[in-house]
């Protein structure tokens, strides 16, 4: 069940909302968003409303204003208890007044409050925020427009005024009565290759001939039934740089936005060739609530979560190192270890594990994922294996900031790797849990697959660790900087590293430059990068470059009302004030004096029906009002942990396709004619396969006839049908061959050990039978 963006009455009752614009400008990896939500009025009483909308965790919301009526009305930041003392003040002296906060249990879901919107009023709504966008594998900028807001799972010790527990009415997305627009420009000196989207967009027009800046629309018609994510190519992206933007000199001696500011970029080259590490402790925490039972995307076709989550665990578990330890966790509103410990990674112990796998279910109701984290980390450690905890889950849960320290707490013995599970997954979750322990995030959404992305995730916790990290500035005489960045423990390959600081002291008179030196040492070899930069700071009216640090840092100090230390409460406070960011202790307050109008008894509420996705059996109470088994409207509250798809007739006659349908009709059939999957899920531990009728079925080859090709004077039976797996990986397999590298070379390990000098021999016995195409070359002999 999903959320979208929308004007809510305090009981949770839409306000008419007409249709969404939104600008974004896009230059180089950091983008600039200005979202417009156009509502109107056209009841005969005044209204209180409350605005609700899911936010990217990195973003820095800086500016929120109201034009109503033609009055623009721009709102202070304050701290938060004042900001709603002067909100209830104003509505109870007859003003309209404006009140944007943070939800209380997680910084990427905001809200506002929207007080006497008077009869036949038209209220837009801006907010504008910054944010760095992440750069993906395969060299792409990843911007995302958040639309989809998931229930959170109420549990008992959450937080009773959360915005997310809401009820309202809902109705399928093809009846949305509102539209999104979207315009983007794009901008890079290195140039724009192209622009890819999951929704629909105009030909992407180039601004100039050299194709440095672009523009792009979102084209007529989308609903917003999905976030919206533009994936935008640059012609270089691993070029590092130093940008330095002007402060406000007139500022106090000593605050952040006085001074310039420098955000640096460095793509660090760790060389790909390393040997991997054979220790570790791994521990998989794979999420097993009812959502986990929704496709991954809202399109009819595509793999069920936890079926995507089945193969992902087989295809991890298959590429483990010999010699290391592994746990395999499941939770929802209770959990379960496949071992009361981790246990080191043998053939039965994998075997053990497998079996277990192949029978998850989405069973496990809610999603309260401290508790196992909490397990995990009073186990105790293994000497010479360093904890490598890996969180996939959906991120439907309300204790954010408290899973967030947990992990903080414990972040000298683990790494955590995260990844957020289809739309609308909590990026404040997801993010804040890989922060906190030196890991990494990933989003799995639309077309990508959880199995690809777990993958490179394992290859990269196996590459030796970087260590010896520094940070040098060489900069005129007279000129220091500051770092306002955390102090950085942890660089992974194909990682970009962004560090901000100011830069205190008198800046040069006469065009001069500046360098940075980013050093580390990786099995004993030092590595540096260095970038040279003018030292000229730029100006820019919205203060970007100040604005990100300003969140990177509160990012690191604001773990919410309930969570943060009290050493750092003052400081959030201040830095949130001092940069204009909101915060969990502050909020936009903006008040029209102007409108004076006593209100006569309550404001009004009014009802209209929310968009609605059904995602098969997510942990939902759906009370339908028609008993005629037709979709009319709906209401849901998330104080059941479960309930099945059977129990909601009337929704399935209007939303539940039949090929969903079929697909939780075959769920349990195992792999069904995934012939990799298949493969893959026969290796053995060390590397290999052995020569029996599931090999033959995949092969698509009789038993016998293996046996009679088998090169008995090379290699045993074991070592045939591990080249023959090979080879048939290699030659029907290579799309997904991120996902299966790791265990494959695990088995060409075996095999040089196996088969010595006779390799080459084999290798082309079983190209010659398997009649196949593959360059024996790859095997390098």
């Amino acid at each position: 069940m999903v959320h979208f963006y929308g004007l809510l009455t305090l009981q949770r009752e839409p306000v008419p909302l007409k249709s969404i614009s939104v600008s974004v400008s896009i230059y180089e990896f950091v983008a600039d968003v200005s979202a417009t939500l156009n509502y109107e009025n056209k009841e005969k009483v005044p209204l209180e409303a409350v605005f609700l909308f899911p936010m990217d965790e990195d973003s820095a919301v800086y500016s929120f204003e109201a034009l109503v009526d033609g009055k623009k009305i721009v709102a202070e930041l304050q701290d938060k208890m004042k900001a709603r003392t002067n909100y209830e003040k104003a509505i109870s002296q007859g003003h309209q007044a404006f009140l944007l906060e943070e939800d209380s249990s997680s910084r990427d879901v905001f809200s506002c409050n929207v007080g006497n919107l008077q009869p036949g009023s038209k209220a837009a709504v801006t907010l504008k925020y910054v944010q760095e966008l992440p750069l993906e594998t395969d060299g792409a900028l990843r911007f995302v427009l958040p639309a989809v807001l998931n229930p959170r799972y109420q549990f008992s010790g959450s937080s009773k005024d959360s915005c997310l527990n809401v009820k309202t009415p809902i109705i399928p997305v093809e009846d949305l009565p509102y539209t999104l627009s979207m315009v983007a420009t794009i901008d890079s000196k290195h140039g724009i290759e192209k622009v890819q989207s999951n929704c629909p967009l105009s030909p992407t027009e180039y601004l100039g001939e050299d194709k440095t800046s672009a523009q792009v629309s979102l084209a007529a018609g989308h609903k917003f039934d999905r976030d919206v994510e533009l994936l935008i190519y640059y012609s270089e992206v691993h070029t590092p740089s130093v940008v330095l933007e002007m402060g406000m000199p007139k500022m106090k001696p000593g605050r952040l936005m006085r001074d310039p500011s420098a955000m640096v970029s460095f793509y660090p080259n760790i060389p790909e060739d390393q040997p991997s590490n054979t220790c570790g402790e791994f521990v998989f925490l794979m999420d097993r609530s009812g959502s986990m039972q929704s496709p991954m995307s809202s399109r009819d076709t595509s793999q069920l979560r936890i079926q995507a989550a089945k193969e992902t665990l087989i295809l991890l578990l298959k590429s483990l190192p010999m010699g290391c330890y592994f746990n395999i966790y499941g939770f929802g509103s209770s959990y379960e270890a496949y071992f009361p410990k981790s246990v080191k990674y043998t053939q039965q112990t994998m075997e053990e594990a497998l079996g277990r796998v192949k029978l998850i279910q989405a069973n496990l109701g809610g999603t309260e994922i401290l508790a196992p984290l909490q397990n995990i980390y009073r186990g105790p450690s293994i000497p010479g294996h360093p904890l490598q905890l890996f969180v996939f889950t959906d991120g439907e849960v309300t204790d954010t900031f408290s899973v967030i320290k947990e992990v903080r707490i414990n972040r000298q013995k683990h790494r955590c790797f995260s990844f957020g599970i289809g739309e609308g997954a909590s990026t404040s979750l997801i993010k804040g849990i890989a922060r906190a322990s030196g890991g990494t995030s990933e989003f799995i959404t639309g077309k990508d697959r959880m199995q690809s992305k777990a993958l490179r995730t394992l290859k990269r916790s196996l590459q030796p660790v970087v260590e010896d990290v520094s940070l040098s500035w060489h900069l005129p005489s007279g000129l220091s900087a500051k770092m306002l960045s955390p102090e950085q423990t942890v660089i992974f390959r194909g990682q970009r590293l962004i560090i901000y600081a100011q830069l205190t002291g008198r800046m040069p008179a006469a065009e001069t430059t500046g360098k940075v030196c980013l050093k580390y040492t990786l099995q004993g070899k030092t590595f540096e990068d260095k970038v040279t930069f003018p030292v000229q700071p730029k100006p820019d009216v919205n203060f970007t470059i100040h604005r990100l640090a300003a969140k990177s840092l509160l990012q690191t100090k604001d773990m919410g009302l309930r969570d943060t230390p009290a050493s750092d409460k003052k400081d959030a406070l201040n830095l949130s004030l001092e940069s204009g960011i909101i915060s969990s202790f502050t909020a936009f307050i903006a008040i029209n004096k102007e409108l004076n109008k006593p209100v006569q008894g309550p404001l009004a509420h009014r009802d209209i029906p929310r968009p609605m996705l059904l995602r098969a059996s997510a942990p939902l109470k759906i009370r339908c009002q028609s008993g005629l088994g037709k979709l009319k409207a709906c209401s849901y509250s998330y104080d059941k942990p479960w309930m099945s798809l059977e129990k909601l007739p009337c929704l399935l006659e209007k939303t539940h396709s039949s090929t969903h349908r079929t697909n939780l009709e075959t769920y349990h059939a195992g792999f069904g004619e995934n012939h990799l999957v298949q493969l893959i899920y026969h290796q053995n531990a060390n590397g290999s396969w052995d020569l029996n009728e599931d090999l033959a079925k995949v092969l698509g080859v009789r038993l016998e006839e293996i046996t009679a090709a088998h090169p008995a004077e090379l290699v045993d039976s074991s070592g045939w049908a591990t080249i023959l797996a090979v080879i048939w990986l290699h030659g029907n397999g290579k799309d997904l061959k991120c996902e299966w590298e790791l265990l494959e070379r695990k088995a060409m390990a075996w095999m040089r050990v196996h088969a010595g000098s006779t390799m080459p021999l084999v290798v082309k016995a079983a190209i010659t039978f398997l009649k196949s195409s593959v360059d024996p070359a790859i095997f390098a002999f």
